[in-house]
């Protein structure tokens, strides 16, 4: 396990397990307030080896998604019958046979975009993201609160890898969701876009340095918005408690 994981799991990333919130601000801090990516920057190997395209990020998005929820679900159900001393290796067993189960059912009806991602869904057993919320959240809350929060995480983590893939493909390729219909079925075909007919392409922003570059981007703006945010909200509280 890597240092960062290891940071991950012992804190669950950059903030503390909430105590008792509402399903709605669980759904907030996945997609927003703590996004894995973008507020923890963790999970950022898979964020950055597979984001070439949107259909990429869409599809592992999903994959860790699952994985997320069922894990989180899991060990809340046996939260009470796992010794404290044993608790990270009976995390890690429950983690690797959902992610054995989603990289065989990949391989089973989804062929193709399983020869794209198959390495990498194997390396979510090891996503900074899945442990953390396991040791974080799951280990101390309710199956239905867990379930949520492994939803709110993975929407975030989904949307940030699609977002990502798609500015990348965009500025590499000049086409959006190439090869959706593989993944999603022929129905989804209409998602292809080819938003620049004729373009040769920036052949950087579908490698790793684009990749490194985009990201750079997003979490920048991400810290700009969340400040002003929090600026706009002590400016409301500072006029609510100021003397009439």
């Amino acid at each position: 396990m890597s240092e960062a994981c290891a940071s991950a799991a012992a804190d669950g990333g950059a903030q503390p397990a909430p105590s008792g919130p509402s399903y709605a601000s669980l759904i907030k801090d996945g997609l927003w307030s703590n996004n894995p990516v973008l507020a923890q920057m963790i999970a950022l190997c898979p964020t950055l080896a597979v984001t070439s395209s949107a259909t990429n990020g869409l599809g592992m998005g999903l994959a860790t998604t699952a994985v997320l929820i069922l894990s989180n679900m899991l060990i809340s159900s046996i939260r009470n019958f796992v010794s404290p001393n044993v608790r990270i290796p009976v995390f890690v067993v429950v983690i690797a046979t959902l992610v054995s189960l989603i990289d065989m059912s990949m391989n089973a009806w989804m062929y193709e975009l399983y020869q794209v991602l198959g390495l990498f869904i194997a390396l979510i057993v090891v996503n900074c993201a899945i442990l953390g919320r396991a040791e974080a959240f799951a280990s101390q809350n309710p199956v239905l609160s867990s379930a949520v929060d492994g939803l709110g995480m993975g929407l975030g983590f989904t949307a940030t890898l699609v977002v990502l893939g798609g500015i990348r493909e965009i500025l590499g390729s000049g086409t959006l969701f190439a090869g959706a219909s593989n993944m999603l079925g022929s129905q989804f075909a209409f998602l292809e876009l080819t938003l620049i007919p004729g373009y040769k392409g920036f052949l950087m922003m579908i490698l790793p340095p684009g990749a490194f570059f985009v990201i750079g981007c997003l979490i920048a703006a991400h810290r700009v918005l969340s400040q002003r945010a929090e600026r706009r909200a002590a400016a409301a509280s500072g006029a609510d408690t100021a003397p009439a």
